[in-house]
């Protein structure tokens, strides 16, 4: 499936962007599951969004918001991207980041974990609100569906009103006409 799905792009794309943390870790992953110099170039065109918005400049206006950010562990991990997203959300001028205690630790998503494991994801998503609570943030920031969709149901089973959003988003509110 990776090879047909690889077919379907274009050869001279400069980059493959992906807003999707759990996408674009298995995107990155190509080079080395199919082993082949095609699979290696199309790998190495895949970008986090956060990757490439960072080396831009950006018309953001204010946002007077308290937001904290969870690391997806595809984008975390994965990726190894961690800082990239918050350099975008600190150029967002009044928006507070305040630091999520463990951060990196999973919401109890983990691509299907939740589905196939309920019981500790569960637990996962309850210790990330705990977490969440403590920074007294009214947004909640995270690079990847799954966590958004198991924060979102946590905070909600437990009584906390945030916002859950991906960075994208909190970006395109704050984004300007230049």
């Amino acid at each position: 499936m990776a090879g047909r799905f690889m077919t379907a792009w274009p050869s001279d794309l400069d980059a493959i962007v992906v807003n999707a943390a759990g996408c674009g870790s298995a995107l990155k992953e190509y080079g080395r599951w199919l082993d082949d110099d095609a699979a290696g170039a199309f790998a190495g065109k895949v970008r986090d969004i956060s990757e490439v918005l960072v080396e831009r400049e950006l018309p953001l206006g204010p946002l007077g918001e308290t937001v904290t950010y969870h690391d997806a562990c595809h984008l975390a991990h994965g990726q190894k991207i961690k800082a990239e997203p918050r350099q975008l959300l600190k150029r967002i001028p009044g928006l507070e980041l305040v630091e999520l205690p463990d951060s990196d630790l999973c919401c109890g998503s983990a691509g299907v974990y939740n589905l196939l494991e309920p019981g500790i994801a569960d637990a996962l998503g309850r210790q990330k609100v705990e977490r969440i609570r403590e920074t007294a943030a009214r947004t909640v920031v995270a690079g990847n569906p799954g966590c958004l969709m198991q924060i979102a149901r946590h905070c909600r089973a437990q009584g906390l009103e945030v916002a859950v959003t991906h960075p994208v988003s909190l970006l395109a509110r704050a984004l300007r006409e230049p």
